[in-house]
């Protein structure tokens, strides 16, 4: 393995000068930083993780609390492209990922939290989980540094997808090509379906659209089968709606198929709303009117921020970070006027 005293011998230098090149000391300047850098690639010179941690009492290491109850897991096409473009940052950072999980350690049953002690995680991204799970809150009562993606806690930092204003664009969107039946099956009851919620109103408020009760309904995310479930009540009802929203864009998949199966075309007999902009729905036809999650933006903000509270403790804010999502028109949606 090659040392310090390697790198200091082809360069002409000392251990301590070749140390403080290496970590970027100020009071090494630039020209032999960078020499000294060159030379360190060369050998294939890699700093030893556990010298690093005992001198920054940090293991380089982040957390993953991803619980996919559903079991999609890692096929789950907007949390894969989130958690890639977190892992990417991370690791341009430094930083290594463990998925945490609360099976045995050593044959005895362990909570979230001591998962995260026993793996020497430096702090903590939560996505995809039952917030009011009492080990996910307790990791969040915990000294450790935490992340979550689509959720809030008052004493934590989060990254949020903008679900009032996602849900808002489409809506208006749909009401602009003439469209006052409007119905909207919507996902499990969390902080998001929240937010999507409002966002639907406001947009049917914003064009004065009054919505039957009967139009909402509740389904699940990544569900085509629940999906296709209440699409078939809506398709029942006396006055069926010109559009449907759903809850994502795999969901949807479910619900063409009840369209379908009525004898029903998309979009000359009724039109229908996606949502997450996943590749699919993109090369189907008729191409899928949806909203573009930017996952590369959510996962890389995770990332940052989880990374500035470990290493700047005391001037990291616990922030909430908004991300925008893009329209994207598609093909799936009727004018009408």
């Amino acid at each position: 393995m090659v040392s310090l005293k390697d790198i200091a011998a082809k360069c002409g230098v000392s251990t301590a000068t070749v140390s403080k090149a290496l970590n970027n000391m100020p009071d090494i300047g630039p020209d032999t930083r960078d020499r000294i850098q060159a030379v360190a690639d060369e050998l294939g010179y890699l700093t030893n993780s556990a010298a690093r941690a005992l001198k920054t009492n940090r293991t380089n290491n982040l957390g993953v609390l991803f619980v996919d109850e559903g079991g999609k897991g890692l096929t789950h096409e907007f949390f894969a492209a989130l958690l890639d473009s977190f892992r990417k940052e991370s690791e341009k950072e430094g930083y290594d990922i463990t998925f945490i999980n609360n099976r045995n350690i050593g044959g005895k049953s362990a909570t979230y939290l001591q998962h995260c002690l026993y793996r020497g995680v430096d702090g903590v991204l939560m996505a995809c989980v039952d917030f009011y799970d009492s080990q996910v809150v307790e990791v969040v009562n915990s000294s450790l540094p935490v992340v979550t993606i689509d959720h809030m806690f008052n004493n934590r930092a989060s990254v949020l997808s903008d679900n009032i204003d996602g849900v808002e664009q489409l809506v208006s969107y749909v009401c602009s090509n003439g469209h006052k039946k409007i119905a909207f099956i919507y996902g499990e009851p969390t902080a998001v379906t929240e937010n999507r919620k409002i966002g639907f109103y406001r947009g049917c408020e914003q064009f004065g659209i009054t919505v039957p009760e009967n139009y909402l309904i509740q389904s699940r995310y990544y569900d085509p089968e629940a999906c296709y479930e209440a699409t078939k009540k809506l398709l029942q009802l006396s006055e069926i709606p010109t559009c449907i929203l759903f809850p994502d864009d795999y969901s949807l998949t479910g619900g063409v198929q009840a369209i379908l199966e009525a004898g029903l075309a998309i979009p000359e007999d009724i039109s229908v709303v996606g949502y997450d902009g996943i590749i699919t729905s993109q090369i189907v036809s008729p191409k899928i009117t949806t909203l573009r999650q930017d996952t590369e933006a959510l996962g890389k903000e995770a990332a940052v921020k989880l990374i500035e509270l470990i290493e700047h403790p005391r001037t990291a804010l616990l922030d909430r970070i908004i991300v925008p999502g893009e329209l994207l028109p598609g093909e799936s949606v009727k004018k009408l006027v």
